[in-house]
């Protein structure tokens, strides 16, 4: 699996966030997207998912499921943890898995990998601004897809968690996954191309 963009074009608001924007990440590698805010890190990754009009350029995924838009075989993981608060943890995980596609019998195994299987029952509204980032990258989990979008994944996780997502992507680019992420500080794995976004125009 491959996914290439060619002279990728950004616009937002009327003014080009980027633009002539070419990379090219394959199965088992990352991509850490660095710059200074407002260059374009997320858009990309929005643009990439399709929550964002392409302005220009080519994206192309090769290899992938033909039958499955790029979007579909996507996960992305945004500043904001996606959850309803009345619901308990395992509640909004299921909800996710069963939207997304996935089978409601992976939730527990998923909340396990990221520390989270004691607090099942707990309403969502109780977590952490940490253990809510857990949550979301239990969706990563509980529903395969082969790439993950990630934007500041280690943002408010502390170094237990950090380390743990750590595991996880390493797992992840070893099954021949894809990962891109936004990121101003290291990823903690090894191997990592870059990409380096200039100040907005």
């Amino acid at each position: 699996m491959r996914l290439c963009a060619s002279d990728l074009g950004c616009r937002r608001g009327g003014r080009t966030v980027f633009e002539g924007l070419s990379f090219a990440v394959e199965a088992g590698e990352a991509l850490a997207i660095r710059g200074r805010n407002g260059a374009g890190k997320s858009s990309l990754l929005r643009l990439i998912v399709g929550l964002v009009r392409l302005g220009g350029g080519r994206l192309d995924l090769e290899g992938g499921d033909p039958e499955l838009s790029l979007s579909e075989q996507a996960h992305y993981l945004g500043h904001q943890d996606a959850l309803k608060p009345s619901l308990s943890v395992g509640e909004n995980l299921r909800f996710w898995s069963e939207f997304l596609g996935g089978l409601s019998s992976d939730v527990g195994e998923a909340l396990a990998a990221v520390g989270l299987a004691a607090l099942a029952d707990l309403p969502a509204a109780y977590l952490s601004a940490g253990q809510r980032r857990r949550l979301s990258i239990a969706r990563l989990l509980a529903v395969k897809r082969p790439i993950w979008l990630l934007d500041e994944p280690t943002s408010t996780l502390d170094t237990t968690a950090q380390e743990q997502l750590v595991g996880l992507m390493r797992a992840h680019l070893a099954g021949g996954g894809l990962i891109l992420a936004a990121t101003h500080s290291a990823l903690g794995i090894d191997d990592v191309k870059e990409l380096r976004l200039g100040a907005p125009q």
